[in-house]
């Protein structure tokens, strides 16, 4: 009988030292072996996860955790490397990653607590517990844990976007906005640093800086079809239609599927008097979103142009039920009356 240990043996003594580096390389060997399965791709997993390879830690996720049969062995043996290591840190994290991705992620949170009491200078357990309290909607308590995972390691990238986007989504711009320049310095070259600056720099109503940061976005990923998006609805809120259309024009022609593209082309035609180009734009959105507003209020506008105002009143009718924002929902009773009038 050989002593030789197994790669599930190796991993589960890499994994309770916290020496993620090695825990991939064990694992990789592990997953493409004879012995591989969910136990193995579980392991690759977390590493990804550790490591901020959100990506490669979905992809595992597959092939880890598919079937309930994959969840309760992966379990079981969860459960097995924490009775043997109750006191390590590195495992409680672990029964939280499990937990948070097998439907139990009500669960996860005691198991962080517990990473975080026996290891408190650990930036790992603090943000994963900030992602499950930001997804129950405890915003305060998610920014309080983001904010301990950055204060241990003030490199975490991923710790400082979130917290950048908990505190925009809170309105705290002025607090947001440093993260994203932190990040920015850390990584010149990251496409979210550069896009999410912007993003918060325009609410803040600074919208040449936030070109600028745009543009950066652009350079680094040309094919972002929601980035060209973006600074088209920049140079629109200024006036630049030329500039506004041709970059609606590009995310289009990225991504086809993007209906607000194709209805904000759409607009643009018909504001220029292109009407038969607007109808175009406005049905290819709603082939793609039928439950497009603005492209339904579009058509709508067309045929209100053609002279066919019971057409338009169908399509501002259609427009109305879609539309959520009060005062457009105002502004669409307005042309309702307006085409029901041209029929007297």
């Amino acid at each position: 009988m050989s002593d030789t240990p197994t790669y599930e043996e190796l991993v589960r003594n890499a994994l309770v030292q916290g020496d993620w580096p090695r825990v991939l390389i064990l694992a990789q060997q592990w997953s493409q072996g004879p012995a591989s399965g969910p136990r193995a791709f579980f392991a690759l997993n977390v590493v990804h996860l550790i490591q901020g390879e959100f990506a490669l830690a979905w992809q595992m996720h597959g092939r880890a955790l598919e079937s309930e049969s994959d969840i309760t062995e992966v379990g079981e043996r969860v459960e097995e490397m924490k009775q043997g290591a109750p006191k390590e840190s590195h495992i409680h994290l672990v029964e939280g990653l499990f937990l948070a991705q097998s439907g139990k992620s009500e669960q996860s949170p005691a198991s962080y607590q517990e990473a975080i009491r026996l290891n408190p200078k650990s930036a790992h357990p603090y943000f994963f517990l900030a992602q499950i309290q930001q997804r129950m909607g405890r915003h305060d308590q998610a920014i309080k844990s983001y904010r301990e995972a950055v204060k241990q390691d003030p490199d975490n990238v991923a710790a400082r976007l979130n917290l950048g986007v908990a505190y925009q989504e809170q309105g705290h711009l002025e607090m947001a906005i440093p993260q994203y320049r932190e990040i920015i310095k850390l990584r010149p070259n990251d496409t979210l640093g550069h896009s999410n600056l912007a993003c918060a720099l325009i609410e803040q109503g600074k919208i040449e800086p936030a070109l600028v940061e745009y543009k950066r976005a652009l350079e680094l990923n040309p094919k972002d079809a929601e980035l060209h998006f973006a600074v088209a609805g920049v140079y629109d809120t200024k006036g630049r239609q030329d500039l506004a259309l041709k970059e609606y024009e590009e995310a289009h022609r990225i991504s086809p599927e993007l209906a607000p593209a194709a209805t904000a082309i759409g607009w643009i035609h018909f504001h220029k008097g292109r009407v038969d180009v607007a109808l175009d734009y406005f049905s290819q959105a709603l082939k793609v979103n039928p439950g497009d507003s603005e492209a339904t209020f579009g058509v709508g506008r067309v045929y209100d142009v053609k002279r066919k105002p019971e057409m338009a009143a169908d399509h501002y009718t259609k427009a109305l039920e879609l539309e959520r924002d009060p005062s457009k929902k105002a502004t669409l009773m307005n042309y309702i009356d307006k085409a029901g009038g041209y029929q007297h």
